[in-house]
């Protein structure tokens, strides 16, 4: 099958547009932020390096956020782009996507519509980038803070972190180990990306309401020849209740969610790794990288459904994907069981592990117990 069939291009530039450079093309997905777009706007507008544009992605907004963005238009001098999504996507997905087409920077930059950034984050991020000419500029620290801008801590990722800019091995068999153990995060705000490499290995974001930020760091990951590791911590990342990640679903919900993503995710991940030389000769690592990412996504699942019956869950994968999974249908019933099976295993794990917390802590009690008699 011809791959542009397969995974078209999502977005082309029109050939009347000029593509008239600049340093940074930032670009932000949104849908409903009018309470937060302006604070973005503003972070954006303080910055102490200002050869950057900005294109916001509307995925048909039903507030007042377009009007907002609107209002910023003259503060930025030309360099502000409101684009629209035809229809709601449902996920940051498409709109970065259709960004990166529409973006004429040297280096790409997503920010989330409910974010902020430090004053420098620009000045610091395309001096790193430059000076080392890197393909991937990797923040390894972000800002955390909640909803109302208190408690802002430095967080760092789960592996080794560096003082100072260093350039992460080539070694494929390395990196794909580094995944397997978490190591990498996969938030799309960490990477400022050459957009001509972006380009050149198609590397875009996969239709997925979750997880596709996983699968394009995956791409950065596996095709990037000079990815940079920097200690810079730029991105204030706002922690908000009513995330997509976090927000209720049905068990029927949970299970439609979850099982798209590696239903889709799994054919655009396989088609990632097919284009690497380094996965056909080496299909243990290719094996590696899928089993972590149907894991990730299975144990979402099992914690979402966890009191479902089987019945039920068959009777919903059948009535979700049925029509999409194709010729694969006759599988359900193997699915199901595999699903139930593993939930099984994990209540039981889960309630092993509650008993020996339980004796953990009563014992913990009568040592301190213990103590307080000698002590008086």
């Amino acid at each position: 099958m011809n791959r542009s069939k397969k995974f078209p291009r999502p977005y082309r530039r029109s050939s009347a547009t000029p593509h008239v450079p600049t340093a940074v093309s930032v670009i932000i997905p949104m849908y409903n932020a009018e309470r937060y777009i302006a604070d973005g706007l503003d972070s954006l507008l303080a910055q102490t390096f200002q050869n950057f544009e900005v294109i916001v992605v509307d995925d048909c907004s039903t507030d007042k956020s377009c009007a907002v963005v609107e209002s910023y238009r003259e503060r930025f001098g030309g360099r502000l782009t409101l684009a629209h999504m035809a229809t709601n996507t449902g996920s940051g997905a498409l709109p970065r996507n259709k960004g990166i087409m529409l973006s004429r920077g040297e280096y790409v930059y997503f920010v989330d519509n409910d974010d902020l950034l430090t004053p420098t984050a620009f000045e610091e991020l395309y001096t790193l980038a430059k000076k080392f000419d890197a393909d991937v500029v990797y923040c390894e620290k972000h800002f955390e803070t909640d909803e109302d801008g208190t408690g802002r801590k430095i967080i760092p990722d789960g592996g080794t972190l560096v003082d100072k800019p260093t350039w992460e091995s080539r070694d494929l068999s390395q990196a794909v180990q580094k995944i397997v153990r978490d190591e990498y995060r996969v938030e799309p705000w960490r990477k400022f990306t050459r957009r001509d490499f972006l380009i050149e290995h198609e590397i875009f974001f996969p239709s997925l309401k979750i997880h596709e930020d996983t699968i394009w760091t995956y791409g950065l990951i596996f095709f990037a020849k000079k990815f940079l590791l920097v200690p810079n911590t730029v991105y204030i990342w706002i922690q908000r209740k009513n995330s997509l990640y976090h927000r209720q679903r049905t068990p029927s919900q949970s299970i439609n969610f979850w099982l798209t993503s590696v239903q889709f995710g799994l054919r655009y991940l396989d088609d990632l790794m097919g284009r690497h030389e380094f996965f056909k000769a080496n299909p243990q690592y290719r094996y590696a990288v899928t089993e972590k990412f149907v894991s990730w996504t299975f144990g979402n699942l099992f914690g979402a459904i966890l009191n479902v019956p089987p019945s039920a869950i068959y009777d919903i994968i059948k009535r979700e994907l049925g029509n999409g999974l194709g010729e694969y249908d006759v599988l359900i019933p193997a699915l199901a069981t595999a699903i139930n099976t593993q939930m099984k295993i994990n209540l039981t794990n889960h309630r092993q592990y509650q008993q020996f917390a339980a004796q953990a802590q009563a014992r913990i009690a009568e040592l301190e117990a213990q103590v307080k008699r000698l002590q008086s």
